[in-house]
């Protein structure tokens, strides 16, 4: 079996390391540019197939037709996508005549499109996962081959979630990759009125309202928090970004939602009187201490 594989980020590292340890012939590897100004957490796809000696190319460099003539050439009888970030049209997913497979970030059909570990954890689910399905031309919606469930702990970040739907990737890849082999690839039906779709998610969704209940603003800063563009606030004229913080147990009485210092330690007062205890607190790149922060709430 030769396999086209569309693949980014570490889900992308891992799922092509299982392809390649479970000897699938895998001819061309189609990955991203890191886009200008990002920063780059996660493991690079291009270095891991020219690690494993695949040949790759970079979708940004080739238009349609010429990216077509490239998949066509490496003759696939499988297409998977591992955290592409770009839908693969369907004359391309044709070219596949043993099936074209993509690696999504949640149990579908929960949270299909973009972002979906950061969107569970900005809606405090307290689990997610890896769902392997096929693809077909609407964005997550083809028929589950295999699925696998991990848990979202309260104090979770997004990243920390992110590590753990990876490696449940892994394993459901691993799990399936002899029935895809063999043609006989369980499918079940992928209920998109059961779920939810969400859109990309922009730097700006981060801003924080204090006047909302202290647990929609702490998951909002777990979701977002580093290495994502994190959770922000403006306090005299700039902008902080609240980048560790845990949700204290019950509330306060009578107190101005927003940043503030409490004996010496910041916290963040929101609208139903719950507390964040701030532990790490940054404008740009530099930490911002207690002075620092007193200067600017009296600017």
């Amino acid at each position: 079996m030769r396999a086209v594989v569309f693949a980014y980020s570490n889900v992308g590292d891992r799922c092509l390391r299982v392809l390649h340890a479970g000897g699938v012939e895998v001819p061309l590897v189609v990955t991203h540019r890191d886009h200008a100004g990002e920063t780059i957490w996660f493991r690079r796809v291009a270095d891991t197939a020219a690690e494993l000696q695949v040949p790759f190319v970079y979708a940004d460099d080739a238009n349609d037709g010429a990216l077509a003539a490239r998949v066509a050439a490496a003759r696939p009888d499988l297409i998977f996508s591992f955290y592409f970030r770009a839908m693969i049209p369907l004359p391309l997913l044709a070219l596949a005549k043993a099936g074209a497979f993509n690696m999504h970030g949640s149990l579908l059909p929960l949270y299909r499109g973009r972002a979906p570990v950061n969107w569970a954890v900005l809606h405090g689910a307290t689990q997610t996962g890896a769902t392997l399905h096929e693809m077909v031309a609407k964005p997550d919606a083809g028929a589950i081959v295999d699925s696998s469930a991990v848990p979202i702990l309260p104090d979770d970040t997004a990243a920390q979630v992110f590590d753990k739907v990876t490696v449940a990737a892994e394993q459901v890849l691993w799990r399936s990759l002899p029935a895809i082999l063999a043609g006989r690839a369980p499918r079940r039906a992928n209920d998109l009125a059961a779920g939810s779709y969400f859109g990309a998610r922009t730097p700006e969704d981060g801003r924080i309202d204090w006047s909302q209940p202290a647990q929609r603003v702490y998951n909002l800063i777990r979701a977002v928090a580093p290495p994502f563009p994190g959770a922000f606030t403006d306090v005299g004229g700039t902008r902080l970004m609240v980048a560790r913080a845990r949700l204290r147990r019950g509330t306060v009485s009578a107190s101005t939602p927003g940043l503030q210092i409490e004996r010496e330690r910041v916290v963040g007062v929101c609208g139903d009187g719950g507390v964040i205890d701030v532990h790490e607190l940054r404008r740009g790149a530099d930490a911002i201490d207690v002075a620092t922060l007193h200067q600017l709430l009296n600017r």
